[in-house]
C-alpha cells in the first residue's frame, strides 16, 4: 500500500505552522548561488566554498565557547566542543574530493569571472587562525575594505587565543608557565617556546597525575591534525586543478599554500614528542 504520512500522525498542513525550510531558511540559502557564467562546474565551485564557510562558522562557535569554558575553568565541557571542531575538519576535508572531481580544463571555462576574489581572503577562515593563536598580522590587509570585518579581526587579536587561555589554565592547576608567556603581547603571533615545551613535557610524563592537561593537549593535537589535512589536501587539490599558476587573488598559488604547510598552531605539542 502506497504511505500516507498524515494517517500516521504526521503534520502535513503548513499554512500556520512553521515547517523544516522555514525553520532552516533553506529558500534562502538556495538563492544564494548565482554563477557568473554558463560553465556547468561553476555551481559545484560556489557551493563547495559556501558550505565550506557554513562549516567554518561553526567552528568559530565551537572554538569561542571552548575558549570561554576553559577560561572559566571548565574545561570537560571545552574538551567536547574542542573534539566537535575536529570533527567539523573532517567535514571540510572531505570537500576536497568533491572539487577535485573538476579537472582543469573545467575550471579555466569560468576561472576569469572570479576576478581577484581568492580563498585567502575568507575571513572567517582568519579568524579561526587568529583564534586559535597564529596570528598574522598582515593578513588584516585583504579585510581593509570593510570596517565591520576588520573591527571582528581586530578584536579578535585583543583577546587571548584558545592556546593563550590554555596555558593561563595549565598555570591555574599549578604547572609553571612562564609569567612571560602569560603576559605576552596578545596581538603577536605564537612561537615556539622552550619553556612551554618543558611544561608540556612534565604533563606527558606523568598523564594520570596531570590527566586534565594531558587530555587538553590531545584535544588539540586533534584538532591541529584535521587542520594540517585540510590545508594538505587544499595544496594538493590546488595543484591539480591549475598547477602552479598563479592565484586569481595575486598570490603565488600552489607556492603560497604549500609555505603555510609549514605554519604549527601548537608547536610545543609536536616538538615534545621527541622529548619524551
Amino acid at each position: 500500500m502506497t504511505y500516507d504520512p498524515s494517517k500516521d500522525g504526521a503534520q502535513t498542513d503548513f499554512r500556520q505552522r512553521m515547517s523544516y525550510g522555514d525553520y532552516l531558511q533553506i529558500d534562502h540559502i538556495l538563492s544564494a548561488q548565482k554563477p557568473l557564467s554558463k560553465a556547468h562546474d561553476e555551481m559545484l565551485f560556489i557551493i563547495q566554498h559556501q558550505t565550506s564557510e557554513l562549516w567554518m562558522k561553526l567552528a568559530l562557535y565551537e572554538v569561542e565557547a571552548a575558549r570561554r569554558m576553559i577560561a572559566s575553568d571548565n574545561t570537560a565541557e571545552a574538551l567536547k566542543m574542542l573534539a566537535r571542531v575536529a570533527r567539523i575538519f573532517e567535514q571540510l576535508n572531505s570537500a576536497w574530493d568533491v572539487l577535485r572531481t573538476m579537472t582543469p580544463s573545467e575550471y579555466t571555462r569560468f576561472r576569469d569571472d572570479l576576478g581577484q576574489s581568492s580563498g585567502f581572503q575568507s575571513w572567517q577562515y582568519r579568524l579561526i587562525e587568529y583564534a586559535v593563536g597564529n596570528r598574522n598580522l598582515a593578513m588584516l590587509k585583504p579585510h581593509e575594505h570593510r570596517p565591520d570585518l576588520l573591527e571582528k579581526l581586530e578584536a579578535e587579536l585583543a583577546r587571548p587565543s584558545l592556546y593563550d587561555e590554555v596555558l593561563r589554565r595549565l598555570a591555574r592547576l599549578g604547572l609553571p608557565v612562564p609569567a612571560a608567556v602569560l603576559e605576552r603581547d596578545l596581538r603577536q603571533g605564537w612561537t615556539m617556546n622552550e619553556d612551554v615545551m618543558a611544561v608540556w613535557a612534565t604533563v606527558y610524563r606523568d598523564p594520570s597525575r596531570y590527566w586534565e592537561a594531558y587530555e587538553t593537549a590531545e584535544k588539540l593535537v586533534d584538532f591541529e591534525d584535521y587542520f594540517r589535512r585540510w590545508r594538505f589536501n587544499h595544496v594538493t587539490t590546488v595543484e591539480r586543478v591549475i598547477g602552479f599558476k598563479r592565484g586569481t587573488g595575486g598570490t603565488a598559488g600552489i607556492n603560497y599554500l604549500k609555505r603555510m604547510l609549514g605554519v604549527e598552531l601548537f608547536p610545543e605539542l609536536w616538538r615534545v614528542r621527541t622529548e619524551l
